[in-house]
């Protein structure tokens, strides 16, 4: 039937089809009422016989030619021989312009499709293993990579998932690959769900230049970090003075031969920050940065020495920053603690956080633990609560401040931090249940080229300089200060804000791909551990809910409160693992006493 205009209506099983005139190839004149009437089959073997004879005699066969062998021309013939050639295995070409393929193509495309029927056999097979969740590995190996990738966040889709019939998450396809024996609960997913390489860095640092430093190996300066640390980037030294105390802070200076918009500082800029997880370590910056820069791995390291001429209570007076070279001496913090040599400087800290609480700052001090997966088990150790880890702390804010001052005394571009705190309580609990209520009421921080008050520590000025090692915007604000102890141009403020913004946003990643590496190994332990019991202290009450903190754990939860039960914040209770759930680490618990 035409329509108004030049196209045709062709009505098929599907439907309707709208058409122009010249799209339209005439197979045969018909006359054909209704496509049901082009049912009928070729003779069987007909079209090898066809392929077979008209190669013999080097002929190109027309349509109807064909059509006469296979028993007339009619319209029915016509329509099977089109569907013969458009098949493709032994005849290729236009109506106009057929021809038999040759011996070789056709061999090669049986095998072809030979091996695609074995394929979608063997497919078939699988999907049914996959249903029952019975896999025969490693051969079905090839069929679940999709399934892998969604699991992994590399793909949104699992074809594979869908023609089996399971829901299309990365939940359920992490699940499928636990059931199916495929993993094992000790595959972390979530580095890869964060786009988080664990590929150390590409490009190299490079070594230091050869500039002149300030000889402080008079000094006694200690780095001081957990047992483990294999990246010490701070150390301290304090000089007693007639007219008070100056407190020196030396940091790593990758700064030092990392330039802005060099190689190896658009790679660490990629990355945000090095990503700390039970397993394993993804290092920021490549090949050479600890080796040259890591204070305390050689007998001499070069530092940016930040010199702090500090006021009765504790703030800096006045700040000197220069380059450096000195002597470290690396302690853990547990030995740290026990050194009479650094009492002074506790007692200086102490002397810090005593003002900052003056000025308003939250004293949030949830307890700690360390994770460590090795050899195919997970731990979960309480981390010590030394008076040295308080010690380092202020040492570093009071860098932090210090070099902020200093920034902003010579107004260059430079990333300040600031915080707000908002809806107090009118009284703040005691214990965990009040560091629960102070964190409730923190912002997120603000990362700006404007300095601000940082209520959340009580400093009036502030930014963080002390891990460029670890953090590429502490990286950003050691090249901002290297470029002005050299007499270069800095960064503007555009372009300041820009690398901002990009490192941000990947150590944004780093920081959820770290907790959710460490929720999944948190259940992986409990998993092991069904049925046994840990104390737990209420934080706040919601109905018949209590938010409560696990310190054994670290862990922040839910439990159920038994009807008709009394606790308060800061009660203590019992639960017990009842189940666990490791594809969405989620951990089921019981009340055992309240």
């Amino acid at each position: 039937m035409r329509e108004t205009g030049d196209k045709i209506v062709i009505e098929t099983a599907a439907g309707r089809l709208r058409v122009r005139e010249k799209d339209i190839e005439l197979l045969h004149p018909g006359p054909v009422a209704n496509l049901s009437e082009l049912s009928g089959r070729l003779p069987e073997g007909f079209a090898e016989e066809a392929w077979e004879l008209f190669i013999e005699e080097e002929a190109a066969p027309s349509l109807r030619e064909l059509c006469e062998l296979a028993g007339g021309w009619t319209a029915n013939n016509a329509w099977q021989i089109w569907l013969l050639i458009s098949d493709g295995l032994y005849f290729e070409g236009s109506l106009d312009a057929l021809r038999p393929k040759n011996r070789k193509e056709v061999e090669a495309e049986k095998a072809r499709r030979g091996e695609k029927q074995a394929e979608t056999a063997a497919r078939s097979i699988f999907l049914s293993r996959l249903k029952t969740k019975k896999l025969e590995l490693p051969a079905d190996s090839k069929f679940m990579q999709d399934i892998e990738a969604l699991a992994l966040g590399k793909s949104s889709k699992s074809r594979t998932m869908k023609e089996a019939g399971f829901e299309e998450t990365p939940e359920s396809a992490h699940k499928l690959l636990l059931e199916t024996g495929f993993w094992t609960e000790y595959v972390n997913p979530y580095p890869s769900r964060f786009n988080i390489s664990f590929f150390q860095p590409k490009e190299d640092v490079p070594p230091p230049p050869d500039e002149d430093r300030v000889d402080l190996t008079h000094l006694d300066a200690y780095a001081i970090d957990d047992e483990e640390s294999s990246d010490p980037d701070d150390a301290v030294s304090l000089e007693p003075l007639a007219s008070g105390q100056t407190l020196y802070v030396h940091i790593a200076d990758p700064s030092a031969s990392i330039l802005p918009d060099s190689a190896s500082d658009r790679e660490a800029r990629s990355r945000g920050a090095t990503f700390y997880a039970p397993e394993g370590i993804a290092r920021m910056l490549g090949g050479g940065a600890l080796d040259y820069y890591a204070l305390g791995i050689k007998e001499r390291s070069p530092a940016l020495t930040i010199k702090l001429t500090l006021k009765e209570d504790g703030a800096p007076a006045q700040t000197e920053i220069f380059r450096s070279v000195l002597k470290v001496t690396r302690l853990s913090y547990e030995s740290a603690s026990k050194l009479k040599a650094l009492s002074p400087l506790c007692e200086l800290a102490q002397n810090n956080l005593r003002r900052r609480i003056m000025a308003g700052a939250a004293q949030i001090d949830f307890p700690e633990v360390q994770i460590k997966v090795k050899d195919g088990h997970v731990n979960i150790i309480a981390r010590e609560d030394y008076s040295s880890r308080s010690m380092v702390r202020e040492c570093m804010l009071i860098a932090g401040e210090g070099i902020a001052a200093w920034a902003l005394e010579r107004r260059i571009p430079f990333p300040f931090i600031s915080q707000q705190i908002e809806a107090l309580p009118k009284e703040v609990l005691p214990g965990l249940a009040g560091y629960y209520q102070l964190r409730r009421c923190m912002r997120p921080r603000v990362l700006s080229v404007k300095p601000g008050f940082h209520e959340g520590l009580g400093l009036d000025i502030y930014t963080q300089g002390t891990s460029p090692l670890r953090r590429y915007t502490d990286l950003l604000v050691h090249q901002q200060i290297n470029s002005v102890l050299r007499g270069e141009n800095v960064l503007g403020e555009e372009e300041l804000l820009m690398r901002l913004v990009a490192a941000e946003r990947a150590a944004q990643e780093v920081s959820k791909a770290e907790r959710a590496s460490r929720a999944h190994w948190t259940a992986v332990y409990l998993s092991e551990k069904k049925g046994e019991v840990f104390e737990a202290t209420v934080m706040d009450l919601r109905g018949a809910h209590a938010v409560v903190f696990v310190p054994a754990l670290g862990l922040e939860t839910q439990a159920s409160i038994p009807h008709g039960t009394q606790v308060e914040p800061n009660s203590k209770i019992l639960l017990k693992v009842a189940g666990v759930r490791i594809p969405e680490a989620e951990i089921r618990w019981t009340t055992v006493e309240v």
